[in-house]
């Protein structure tokens, strides 16, 4: 094991998080280094911010799939390595599709 993973895994033992989101957290980060073939430490900002983008735009994973690996991301540089990257601290990520359209639902007002 790695001593980034070694790190990772004892922060999320300390923060108390269940088997399956320690799994599902050590994952994101795992498929994070695949992807670019590098060490998850060297890369920048934007290249996770490019990761992320493509995952949820280009591949089109579901919002189930999508979130623990943004927040698995995000414990990873917030927690484990200390970095206060705007991407995780100050953005919100808006969902694919944005459905405008407002449903009305129909009362009947009984009068007394």
């Amino acid at each position: 094991m790695s001593e980034l993973r070694n790190r990772m895994f004892e922060d999320l033992r300390l923060a108390g998080l269940s088997d399956g989101t320690q799994r599902r957290y050590l994952r994101a980060v795992r498929q994070l280094a695949a992807y670019y073939m590098v060490a998850p430490d060297q890369l920048s900002e934007r290249q996770v911010q490019d990761y992320l983008l493509y995952v949820r735009d280009d591949l089109g994973v579901a919002k189930g799939t999508f979130e623990p690996l943004f927040f698995g991301l995000k414990f990873f540089y917030l927690n484990t390595l200390g970095y206060d990257w705007p991407l995780f601290t100050k953005k919100k990520f808006a969902s694919r599709v944005r459905n405008d359209c407002q449903m009305f639902v129909a009362t009947t007002i009984v009068a007394a």
